[in-house]
């Protein structure tokens, strides 16, 4: 079964944030990635461009309402994101427990609907 792990941090946390940490921060996060390419687990992921650089819209009525900025104000924004396929949920929430976010932020676990081809 498929997971999105999806890593939620404070906006001064994010990897593109240019903070001193950055280099001790992206050994965290590349020993994360490694730890589940290792285990033959990651399908998938990315990390994502700090919030203020989104964009979002709703259309209402039929017109568009586009939003600088991201949908939610919230102390965690999301950073990033990763796909695993393990045998269930209690394995995919132990991979989650590892991931760096988990201590500083949130991480946010869901299944993935599987669509057949």
């Amino acid at each position: 079964m498929q997971y999105i792990i999806m890593n939620y941090m404070p906006p001064a946390d994010h990897p593109d944030a240019g903070s001193v940490t950055d280099a001790a921060e992206g050994e965290l996060w590349g020993a994360y990635t490694r730890a589940l390419i290792d285990a033959g687990i990651m399908v998938g992921g990315e990390a994502l461009h700090p919030a203020h650089t989104a964009t979002t819209i709703r259309v209402t009525d039929g017109h568009r309402e586009v939003q600088d900025g991201p949908y939610a104000a919230t102390k965690e924004q999301l950073g990033g994101f990763y796909v695993v396929d393990v045998p269930d949920l209690d394995t995919a929430l132990a991979w989650a427990a590892r991931n760096p976010a988990a201590s500083r932020g949130a991480v946010e676990v869901r299944p993935v609907i599987m669509r057949s081809a």
